[in-house]
């Protein structure tokens, strides 16, 4: 007896539906019943019961998976937007292993909201549910679905990363993007001329804003007409020429990369007993190096000095990533670490990547690698994508491995040494007033699917399904270790995004970091890791409020895995 796809309302109000859509085997008794309709056609199999359904049973009360998101729609012709709060609750068939149900409903959501496929009116989105059911989902025994008119609050704000913006010639001048561009390119100073250059501002106007930094004591005039920022919070700042020799038992066996300035900030405030050195030059590349000591080892921590988002800037990277470790060549261990954007699943709250937390990157499984990064897309059409991708694994995965010892030894407690090594950070960084270290509210951490042209939904974050689990503590961030992918490419594009995140079982994106993890392979560095914060999910890159949050995190959780391995012998 062939299976069909049943709806049955189940309430009704006047701004909300809720509707049952189950897999039954019975054949329908009286298709000629005024209350049914059978589908015949391309919709054989499908039955439309139209009388609304009597009592609940008990055992069925509890969905296995619940889902819920809110619908922003457009209207393309008036330009008025609707909202709709809309659920979906799961039940499965027996046979389905409780630990992959949540990844069917996962799959089941991104195929419904698939921006080619989102049906925007009613009765298109209960026809793809039934379909998507009837051919793709056999396993899902039952659906029941709310929907729920909202009245408009307030639109969303639809996600950016900066890097589009970054790369538009007509960006506004502010004081605030004039120091954004400044740290960016830090410790290599930045002319007026380039500031003109690259983003056809007025070279007058410029001046005007770097004055106001000035004031500020946020930025200092160099040789050349050059400006580089002033670093507030480290006293202990030698201006070099060469970078002095470090004696033998000073010198450093653990090399911290960062790219972005409120991350050097964030691992620099880790560190005891810190010396910065600074080599300015106007030709060439500027580098910075601070030196401090983590539990019982010598760290050495940079900052990549980038000026925009271009595959020159990549090679300037690595071959920065080259000199560092040339110049310290006692480094065995090698961190990148700072912010990235996160992977999130819809329905595993024990999988759920959000703002804030840190991933580490680890390969997850004898197919996967620690990092990916994606050269090419090509469209395979059907909305399958064949990508060209990088692929590398540290040769001895020790970091990896107290990185397992800590998420192991402390998630979901209250007294993780990360969460400690955090509080003692803000300490140090409460000098300084650019950046806002302190945690973002909750609040704003939301998540958002687009669904084509200027249509998006709101996605829940998964809860937890015991109510006494502990493994997220509000301000705590949570711990992950799995795949990093990068390539902008794919992280651009939600799709795409979407798609390789697949392939590599990425956790998390970073912004292009392969000229440095190759610089870092080599250079026959065995034992290396990418740290990083949540700060948004797309690559990382978006300036918010979350970024100084979760490179502070990242930072903390870098000094965990540091202050938990050997230390070198003497």
């Amino acid at each position: 007896m062939s299976e069909k796809i049943v709806m049955t309302p189940k309430g009704k109000t006047s701004n909300s539906t809720t509707l049952i859509i189950e897999r039954k085997a019975a054949e329908v008794s009286d298709p000629d019943a005024d209350n049914v309709h059978v589908a015949g056609g391309d919709h054989k199999g499908i039955v439309i019961n139209k009388t609304t359904v009597n009592g609940i049973d008990e055992i069925e009360a509890v969905p296995e998976i619940s889902l819920q998101f809110r619908v922003f729609l457009v209207n393309g012709q008036t330009g008025s937007h609707t909202q709709e709060s809309r659920k979906l609750l799961f039940w499965f068939k027996p046979s389905v292993p409780v630990h992959e149900r949540p990844t069917v409903a996962q799959e089941f959501f991104k195929e419904l909201v698939t921006p080619q496929h989102f049906p925007r009116d009613y009765v298109g989105f209960i026809k793809m549910l039934m379909k998507l059911m009837q051919n793709r989902y056999p396993t899902v025994r039952k659906l029941e679905v709310e929907l729920k008119q909202l009245a408009i609050t307030k639109l969303p704000e639809r996600p950016v990363s900066s890097d589009e913006s970054i790369m538009d010639n007509q960006l506004l001048l502010t004081a605030e993007k004039v120091l954004e561009i400044i740290e960016a390119a830090y410790p290599h100073p930045i002319t007026v001329e380039e500031l003109a250059k690259q983003y056809s501002w007025d070279q007058d106007l410029i001046r005007a804003q770097i004055e106001k930094l000035k004031d500020k004591k946020v930025v200092k005039a160099m040789d050349h007409g050059a400006y580089t920022r002033v670093i507030q919070h480290d006293k202990d700042v030698q201006i070099v020429k060469h970078m002095p020799t470090i004696i033998r038992s000073k010198q450093p066996t653990i090399a911290i990369i960062t790219a972005q300035y409120c991350e050097k900030l964030a691992v620099d405030a880790m560190m005891e007993n810190r010396e910065t050195f600074v080599r300015y030059t106007t030709v060439g590349e500027s580098n910075v190096y601070t030196l401090g000591n983590m539990g019982g080892h010598r760290v050495v921590c940079t900052k990549l000095p980038t000026i925009g988002y271009t595959r020159e800037a990549m090679t300037s990277a690595g071959n920065t990533t080259t000199r560092l470790l040339g110049t310290f060549s006692k480094v065995d261990f090698v961190f990148l670490v700072g912010v990235g954007g996160g992977v999130p699943h819809y329905t595993d709250y024990t999988k759920h990547v959000r703002l804030g937390d840190v991933i580490v990157s680890s390969a997850a499984g004898p197919n996967t690698a620690a990092y990916t990064y994606c050269e090419h897309v090509k469209d395979a059409g059907d909305n399958e994508y064949v990508f060209e991708y990088k692929s590398h694994n540290p040769q001895v995965p020790s970091i990896q491995q107290v990185a397992a010892s800590l998420l192991e030894q402390y998630n979901g407690t209250g007294d993780c040494p990360w969460y400690e090594y955090m509080a003692e950070g803000r300490a140090v960084l409460e000098g300084q007033n650019e950046h806002d270290f302190g945690r973002p509210s909750s609040e704003t951490d939301k998540l958002y699917m687009s669904i084509g042209e200027k249509d998006v939904i709101e996605v829940n974050h998964p809860v937890a399904p015991d109510e006494t689990d502990s493994s997220r503590l509000e301000g705590c961030p949570r711990l992950h270790l799995g795949p990093i992918a990068c390539g902008q490419g794919v992280s651009r594009d939600a799709r795409l995004r979407e798609a390789f995140s697949r392939t590599s079982r990425a956790l998390a994106f970073d912004f292009e970091s392969d000229s440095v993890v190759e610089s870092i392979v080599g250079n026959c560095r065995e034992s290396w890791a990418l740290v990083r914060g949540i700060a948004d999910y797309k690559d990382g890159q978006r300036k918010g409020p979350w970024q100084p949050f979760a490179s502070l995190a990242a930072a903390a959780v870098t000094k965990s895995i540091i202050c938990g391995m050997e230390p070198p012998p003497e």
